[in-house]
């Protein structure tokens, strides 16, 4: 059986299909090659002539294979990706020949797009990983399996050949429920939810804006299981009444929806603080506090939201991968202020 993780992009392969072979080109190599190289990929390399059978160069990726033909890919050097590399630091947990786990810092995009073409975080790895990506879909890119917004911070883990990132995105898909894939976030949000372990169970959809989320009913069109575990770590504040101001949360999550924690936080009355899409009602709020902790609620530039641990097996050893990151600078100085 080969081995998916071969750095082979600039061999030429070979293979002898046996006697008891049939099908398509594209689907008999996608099988033979043992999901080394993807079915879309080997069909982009048929129609751009890099197949050959018999010697002769094959662009029907439907064209049917028959036993005793001899299969030769000439494998392409991967693309440089359109992203440049930009010398922006990066804190790194770990890194291999097929990951890297790091430490987002908040205010830093992902992926270039509409806004952000540069200064993101795809164009840090590129600079950072230099040589030791190998092609990714054909492109020499980083291969992003799971993203953080703009504004919140944590552990994210990329990979940075074809086999880590198929391997990763199918953890990913598959949220932890047959593996170790697992990832905590912590959140310090307004009030305190009644009950000091939860399950919000509520499927999202597109809200009226594009980019934002909402709750929506379980026969919308667009609607996407989403499950967030939660329990309370923190009271700021307390009452008498067991009331508080604010509570650092801790929440799991089942499935990864886009906003997930901050939508279903803010639809059970607890949003995060800062969040100005989803909890700028609640801002209000600061003015129960004295002057010098009020200034620093009020002045809190983003969504109190970070993705502390992630766990995942590793595409190559099978071993189970663990990291934590404690709360960044901004939120501990968040927590302090509520404490008081």
């Amino acid at each position: 059986m080969s081995d998916p993780f071969k750095q082979a992009e600039t061999a030429r392969k070979v293979l002898i299909v046996p006697e008891d072979a049939s099908g398509r080109l594209d689907a008999w190599l996608a099988g033979a090659l043992d999901g080394e190289i993807s079915r879309s990929r080997l069909k982009a390399l048929i129609e751009g002539g890099s197949v050959f059978v018999g010697g002769v160069a094959i662009t029907e990726p439907k064209r049917k294979v028959h036993p005793g033909d001899t299969i030769e890919i000439g494998m392409p050097e991967p693309e440089d990706p359109e992203p440049k590399g930009e010398d922006i630091p990066l804190d790194v947990l770990y890194e291999d020949e097929d990951l890297i786990v790091l430490v987002k810092p908040p205010g830093l995009v992902v992926h270039p797009g509409a806004g952000n073409w540069t200064g993101t975080l795809v164009n840090a790895l590129i600079h950072h990983c230099g040589d030791s990506l190998s092609g990714i879909g054909g492109v020499r890119r980083p291969g992003i399996v799971h993203r953080l917004d703009k504004d919140t911070t944590g552990v994210m883990v990329v990979a940075k050949n074809d086999a880590a990132h198929r391997h990763l995105a199918a953890q990913f898909a598959d949220h932890g429920r047959t593996g170790p894939l697992e990832r905590a976030y912590k959140a310090i949000v307004w009030g305190r939810p009644d009950r000091l372990h939860g399950t919000i169970d509520a499927p999202l959809g597109r809200a009226g804006d594009r980019t934002k989320r909402t709750v929506k009913r379980e026969d919308s069109d667009d609607a996407r299981e989403a499950i967030t575990h939660y329990e309370v770590l923190e009271r700021f504040r307390e009452k008498p009444d067991a009331t508080c101001l604010a509570s650092l949360v801790e929440c799991h999550l089942e499935t990864g929806r886009t906003h997930q924690i901050r939508v279903h936080m803010a639809h059970i009355g607890h949003p995060l603080i800062g969040d100005a899409d989803y909890g700028a009602a609640f801002r209000t709020k600061a003015n129960l506090l004295p002057a010098e902790a009020k200034a620093i609620v009020n002045a809190f530039p983003r969504q109190a939201l970070h993705a502390f641990m992630l766990a995942f097996e590793h595409p190559r050893t099978g071993e189970t991968m663990h990291f934590e990151s404690p709360l960044p600078a901004d939120m501990e100085a968040l927590a302090e202020a509520l404490r008081g």
